[in-house]
């Protein structure tokens, strides 16, 4: 029985009769193959990144705001207590600190909260 692999279909049409195949050959029919996966993984790899390509084209015409819409404006620094408040050894703009803190923290606007007093605590 003969071990020696033999040249397959494009192989044997190209490099001559059906014979037994050398190193050489096998060498050549190994390459050949690695070399062929090589491009198919290239061109795929090209197809994804020209569909990615038209997918972010067409996601970000779709996303494109109609008019561009103003920057918030930027909170002031101190703002006097609301009228009415009780501050007792705070200075009002501690307390707008606080109160803005409170607004901020709790979701509810400013106008929407009710002071009636800030008092200092002294920590022990």
């Amino acid at each position: 029985m003969n071990m020696t692999p033999k040249l397959l279909g494009v192989f044997a049409q190209i490099y001559g009769s059906n014979d037994a195949m050398d190193f050489g050959k096998a060498a050549l029919v190994a390459v050949v193959g690695f070399i062929t996966v090589l491009v198919i993984l290239a061109i795929i790899a090209l197809f994804i990144k020209a569909i990615a390509a038209i997918f972010d084209k067409t996601s970000k015409a779709a996303k494109a705001p109609a008019a561009p819409t103003p920057a918030a404006p930027a909170a002031p620094a101190a703002q006097p207590a609301q009228p009415g408040v009780e501050l007792v050894g705070v200075d009002e703009p501690t307390a707008a600190v606080i109160m803005a803190i409170v607004s901020h923290q709790s979701g509810i606007s400013l106008d929407r909260l009710a002071f009636k007093s800030i008092k200092l605590s002294e920590d022990k």
